[in-house]
């Protein structure tokens, strides 16, 4: 189809119907010279550097410039038969340009001089970086023959060494010894002597030498201690058949103890009888009761009943209060019954001297403290109650009776598990350590739950080592020995620190 003849199909495409352009040359030029200004601005006229302040690699420093692309020619190639005037003369600017050799200006990356720095008055010091310095290349250090072997032998005689601590501490832990003890006590064996003792007698000399030489034995001789009599040693009765109970009666039954009761007053009976016979003795008067009103007194009874009743009541009250008054007479005082109880303690503690060792976790209950000291005195108990802040000793003596008892109060009635808040005196007394308070440090009462006693040792020994009963605090395992050093008890100590 003919374009050309046509006349509604638009504008002809030949030289004298296209619309001339101006030439934008200069335009670009321009363009280009403020683009490279602004990306001077916008760098900052400083040298770009990495985030360690090292330059920037050489590959890197052309990103900030303009290169030419290669498909500029190519769109600025005709592509039919069209191009005019206009477009031929830019394809002949563009050969000018592409035979003209290819200048490229590098960004001035440099940094700003000290007097461009003091001019500029929003410059702040305090807020620069730090200074680059030279890097320093670094030299080639050779380790030594042998350094990595000796490091490893340090640590594994230092692991060695750690064990070995371990070790240690894990039987001085069993034993019971704690690491605050100052001296250890190291016992030599002594050497064999050169002679033994029986022997003395029997060897002619002071050693062994020549004792296969029968002249300097001393059996067949006259001074010798061997002869043909039999030394019998004196018989010793034996220390536990003197604290041997008496032996206790046979029991009776009801019924005999009734038949011995009347046989009993029917003796004394017969024998005041014999008194009055004989007139040592005035007749009793008449025991009247209500129920022998009638017959005892017979007419006066008949005559005034009302006086006659009247008298029996009478003696009845007195007989009564005669009754009461022998019963009061009977009983002993306060200070007689303490010194009954006395006695039959000190009678209980001569049959034989017993002994008890408790253990307990805690005794920041103070009603178990207060429990404790008064049931030891009741029962006439002496002994030491060592309170430290890791466990808890009660060493208690006396006799069977006391002791006895003293065990049911120790592992049955006491509840080790309850805590009741501190009393008023309890709370005012000052040389009350905290690890004895009922409560904490936030005012909360401590859990008891896992509190026990055990009981360490029971038994019978030969004398008392305590002449009362007493407590003392020891917040050392030191001061704790020392308390029962002077009754020779410290084993007991180690015994609790290795029972758990």
């Amino acid at each position: 189809m003919d374009r050309h003849g046509s006349p509604n199909l638009g504008p002809r495409n030949d030289g004298t119907s296209r619309v001339q352009k101006p030439d934008t040359s200069s335009d670009k030029a321009a363009k280009l010279a403020a683009l490279k200004a602004r990306v001077s601005a916008a760098i900052g006229g400083t040298k770009a550097k990495g985030g360690l302040n090292v330059g920037l690699h050489p590959v890197l420093e052309d990103l900030g410039q303009w290169k030419p692309s290669s498909k500029t020619n190519k769109t600025n190639k005709p592509n039919d038969s069209r191009s005019g005037p206009a477009s031929s003369s830019s394809r002949a600017r563009n050969d000018n340009v592409r035979d003209q050799p290819k200048q490229h200006k590098s960004l001035d990356l440099s940094a700003p001089s000290q007097e461009e720095i003091k001019s500029n008055p929003y410059y702040d010091a305090s807020l620069g970086g730090p200074v680059a310095k030279p890097r320093q290349a670094r030299h080639l250090v050779f380790n030594q023959k042998g350094k990595y072997i000796q490091q490893a032998n340090a640590l594994r005689r230092q692991a060695a060494l750690e064990a070995l601590k371990k070790k240690i501490a894990a039987q001085t832990r069993k034993a019971g010894i704690d690491e605050d003890i100052d001296v250890e006590k190291n016992y030599l064996v002594e050497a064999p002597p050169d002679i033994e003792w029986w022997d003395e007698g029997l060897v002619d000399g002071k050693n062994y030498d020549d004792i296969d030489n029968p002249r300097s034995l001393k059996i067949d001789t006259e001074d010798t201690i061997i002869t043909s009599y039999i030394q019998h040693p004196v018989a010793i009765e034996p220390a536990q058949d003197q604290h041997m109970p008496a032996p206790k009666p046979m029991y009776l039954t009801s019924t005999e103890q009734a038949k011995l009761r009347r046989q009993r007053r029917m003796a004394d009976m017969k024998e005041e009888q014999a008194k009055i016979r004989l007139g040592l003795v005035p007749a009793p008067p008449p025991k009247i009761k209500k129920g022998n009103l009638m017959r005892v007194l017979g007419e006066e009874a008949v005559k005034d009943p009302t006086a006659v009743e009247a008298r029996v009541n009478r003696e009845i009250a007195d007989r009564h209060t005669k009754h009461v008054e022998t019963n009061e007479k009977r009983k002993l005082t306060q200070e007689q019954k303490h010194e009954k109880l006395a006695k039959n303690q000190e009678k209980d503690v001569a049959k034989g001297v017993h002994m008890l060792v408790f253990k307990v976790d805690s005794l920041a209950n103070g009603q178990h403290r207060f429990k404790i000291h008064k049931n030891g005195e009741q029962f006439g108990l002496m002994g030491l109650v060592i309170m430290n802040p890791k466990q808890n000793l009660i060493i208690v003596e006396g006799g069977e009776y006391g002791i006895r008892q003293y065990k049911k109060l120790m592992l049955n009635r006491i509840d080790w598990a309850e805590n009741t808040p501190s009393r008023g005196k309890d709370v005012e007394n000052e040389g009350l350590k905290d690890w004895l308070r009922a409560e904490d440090e936030k005012g909360d009462l401590k859990d008891l739950g896992l509190n026990k006693c055990q009981l360490l040792f029971e038994g019978e020994v030969k004398a008392q080592a305590f002449h009362s009963l007493k407590s003392r605090v020891c917040e050392t395992d030191v001061e704790a020995r020392q308390a029962l050093s002077r009754a020779k008890l410290e084993s007991f100590w180690n015994r609790a620190k290795s029972t758990q």
